[in-house]
Formats: structure tokens, C-alpha cells, sequence
């Protein structure tokens, strides 16, 4: 059966201060005040693929609406449904998949979400091209970045990598309003699909953007660049 989790309305860039894309926020206290420094992009899922290509490497956002998390078992089942021509239970078309396994509490019939924190995206870099292309994704959330095929995936199809500071399980729990759904609960807490409703999540970094651009192949050319550099300031190069 196919559940339909949606946040209305169903606009990509969620209008601030006037229908602004951007707005100077105050990141650390998230009052939403206007405040000198970086720009501050609020996204509302379902994203639409103009949305995520207007994205720039470094951008910092944050998302409304639904949030999909998953892990290994997620993109397995996932894949081998859509290999065997079957629907899934959710619709990710235009969706933001979030690589977590969250600790989840049971209260009184109603799931609450304790700690959320990303788990390592590198994990995922076979399953995720054929993620990106099979189910319409547009943002992935996680920590450490994606291997070239799943940027080479992003710039074709339309879809950017979100980095989420690791370590900080709770803080990213805070921007869950409520736990709306769960699918696949018998592959595991950390490993179901839990279909969450968030407001202000974040902040995240556009780390890979939607035109093959990556912070983390930046920092690896650059370090590359420099070491030799360095190697001979230390006399560890004749």
C-alpha cells in the first residue's frame, strides 16, 4: 500500500520575511531574526529539481515537511523492490532521504524520536546512484560525503548531499516536530524507514551540489596541492 506523507503547501523555497529565498538569520540562537552573516536558505519538501539546482556548493539551509530516514537495509529493500517492479510504501519522488538510525521511544501508542544523529554516508555509495535515479530523490542528509558516482548521480538527475554536523544526535532531534510514520519496522529501529515531520532542520551545508561540485573533492585537491609544499617546509622531501 502506497502512504501518502505530505506537508502542505507544496512550495520547494518556504517563504520568509515577504517570499525571500534567503534570509540573514541568527544560526545559533534560530530565532529567525535578521542578523549580519550568512545566508540562511529554508527549503519545504516535496523539492522540486529547479529548487535543488539553484543550490550553490556551501549554501547553508534548513528543510520543512517530510523527512524520510535510511540506512543500508532501506536501500536494499528499496532497490530490490523497484528491480522487481513493485511500488514502495512511500513516495519519494522530489523527497529528502536522511541517512540516520534514530533511537525512538514508545509512548502511551506514540513514537517520539530521541536522538538522530547521520550516520556515514559513505556506507550507501554503492546503492545510492540507483537510488537518486529509481525514486526522484532531491537531497540526501548525512555526514562524511558520497563517493563520484553518487556526485556524478546528483548532477544528473537533479539532487544535492546535505551535510548534518555528526555527533550532535540530540541537536538534530530537536528539529523533529513528530514521527508521522514507520515503515519496515522489522528490520530494526535503526533500520526502518521512519517517516518524520520536521520544522527548521538543521543547519545543513550543501556539501555536493547539483552540478557535480564537491566540498569534500575541494578539500582532497587542495590538500594534494599543498602537501608536497609542506612535506619540504618539514625537510621530509631532499
Amino acid at each position: 500500500m502506497l502512504h501518502s506523507y505530505r506537508f502542505a503547501p507544496r512550495s520547494g523555497v518556504l517563504p520568509v520575511l515577504g517570499g525571500q529565498a534567503g534570509v540573514r538569520e541568527d544560526l545559533q540562537g534560530r530565532q529567525g531574526r535578521v542578523q549580519p552573516g550568512g545566508i540562511l536558505t529554508r527549503l519545504k519538501t516535496p523539492l522540486s529539481e529547479d529548487v535543488v539546482r539553484k543550490l550553490k556548493l556551501g549554501d547553508t539551509v534548513t528543510i520543512d515537511g517530510i523527512l524520510y530516514t535510511g540506512r543500508d537495509e532501506v536501500h536494499i529493500r528499496a532497490l530490490e523492490h523497484g528491480r522487481q517492479g513493485r511500488k514502495l510504501p512511500v513516495d519519494l519522488h522530489g523527497g529528502a532521504i536522511f541517512h540516520c538510525g534514530p533511537i525512538v521511544k514508545k509512548t502511551d501508542g506514540h513514537w517520539s524520536i530521541v536522538a538522530a544523529g547521520p550516520t556515514t554516508s559513505t556506507r550507501m555509495n554503492a546503492m545510492e546512484p540507483e537510488f537518486i535515479e529509481r525514486f526522484g530523490v532531491r537531497a540526501v542528509i548525512g555526514k562524511g560525503g558520497m563517493s563520484q558516482p553518487t556526485v556524478d548521480a546528483m548532477e544528473k538527475f537533479g539532487c544535492v548531499y546535505l551535510a548534518i554536523t555528526g555527533g550532535a544526535a540530540v541537536l538534530a532531534a530537536e528539529g523533529v516536530r513528530e514521527v508521522i510514520g514507520v515503515e519496515w519496522l522489522d528490520l530494526g529501529m535503526p533500520e526502518a524507514m521512519w517517516v518524520l515531520s520536521v520544522k527548521g532542520f538543521g543547519p545543513l551545508t550543501v556539501a555536493i551540489d547539483a552540478h557535480g561540485n564537491s566540498l569534500y573533492k575541494a578539500v582532497d585537491e587542495n590538500v594534494s596541492k599543498n602537501l608536497e609544499a609542506v612535506k619540504r617546509r618539514l625537510g621530509l622531501l631532499p
